[in-house]
């Protein structure tokens, strides 16, 4: 898909010259950020290969985040807070559902049941539940007290500090625990071998992945200046264009790795880019941005989500915590997923209000 490339300089050009084209240009930057994707997806596969899906999950989520951070930032600038919660909430649906259901098919289809260590699975399920529940809680606040606005300032202010200092902790942990003899992530490489891997040096893979990135974020900087009028052209919903379309761009990177990782018979890999995708988007992500609204727009931003965006990532984490972990996935645990997906769609597609 390298030649898809071609429509990077096409969406430049487009919008240097023809800013009044937003479909177009939507649609050049859109098809833009799918090979890049797939270049992160190669860069990060090399970078698995030594350092184990551990880690390999970890920088694959940070990198592939970066396009979503970039995305949300730009919305904050403009004050538009509530773009911002539905892009993150939808992402967070997007990794677990989507991306998860896809690679289970893909890799269920081509191997049958495939096995992944179920301790780094539970402990990103954990770290997802802990995410529901930093969401919940200011949004019951806000429905119970709607008029204590400096107050919910300050909650949100604690409730991302508190998520920020247990995200570090938990890339302390993955980090011993990829250190540790009986992680077996040293041996990762070996356990599949018949997976496509660019024959490229660390330090090549490293540069190749910052530069995709850069791509990704340019692309994504792009897309989220047009997104309004050319969603409106196509006659979607703000939450439907928020919660799907530019989450789904945003995070095309861990879905195409997520996805290569599963068809390569590495699971374990796939399961840590799609999970930990979606903890890093709720407890470093989102608390970053609140904080950043300080500096950054034209008012602080507080952290909460609307009701319908917390009970959808509450459901999807329900149902990925099901079907993931007890150690095996299959095409079928992948189709269960997906329905969810396409059921929360259906609602947020046919009630424009859904995300308010």
């Amino acid at each position: 898909m390298k030649w898809l490339l071609v429509f990077a300089p096409i969406a430049l050009l487009l919008e240097q010259f023809a800013p009044d084209r937003t479909l177009l240009i939507f649609g050049t930057a859109a098809v833009a950020i799918v090979p890049l994707a797939g270049i992160m997806a190669q860069a990060t596969g090399v970078l698995a290969e030594r350092v184990g899906p551990s880690i390999g999950g970890l920088l694959n989520a940070t990198f592939g985040n970066a396009a979503e951070f970039i995305i949300c930032l730009a919305a904050l600038r403009e004050g538009l807070h509530a773009m911002v919660m539905a892009s993150l909430a939808g992402a967070i649906i997007g990794n677990i559902l989507l991306v998860m259901g896809i690679a289970m098919v893909v890799g269920g289809r081509r191997w049958g049941t495939q096995r992944y260590d179920t301790t780094m699975s539970r402990s990103l399920a954990a770290m997802l539940t802990l995410a529901v529940i930093s969401m919940i809680m200011p949004a019951a606040y806000r429905a119970v007290v709607p008029t204590e606005s400096a107050a919910i300032d300050s909650i949100s202010v604690w409730i991302a500090v508190v998520l920020l200092a247990i995200y570090a902790c938990s890339v302390i942990q993955t980090l011993r625990a990829a250190k540790s003899p009986a992680s077996g992530d040293g041996d990762a490489h070996d356990a599949h071998g018949g997976h496509d891997v660019p024959a490229w040096s660390p330090k090549r893979a490293a540069l190749i992945l910052g530069t995709a990135t850069f791509g990704v974020v340019v692309m994504s900087e792009i897309l989220v200046a047009v997104i309004e009028p050319a969603t409106e052209s196509l006659g979607l919903s703000p939450a439907f264009s928020g919660v799907f379309v530019l989450a789904v761009l945003g995070g095309a990177a861990e879905a195409v790795s997520a996805i290569m990782a599963a068809r390569g018979n590495r699971m374990d890999l796939a399961m840590s880019i799609a999970q930990g995708a979606s903890v890093q988007l709720a407890l470093l992500i989102a608390p970053l941005l609140v904080l950043l609204s300080y500096f950054v727009g034209p008012h602080p931003m507080p952290l909460v989500f609307a009701p319908s965006l917390v009970v959808s990532v509450l459901l999807a984490t329900m149902i990925s915590a099901q079907v993931s972990t007890d150690g095996r996935t299959d095409w079928f645990r992948g189709a269960q997923l997906l329905a969810v997906y396409l059921i929360l769609a259906a609602v947020f597609f046919y009630a424009p209000g859904a995300s308010e």
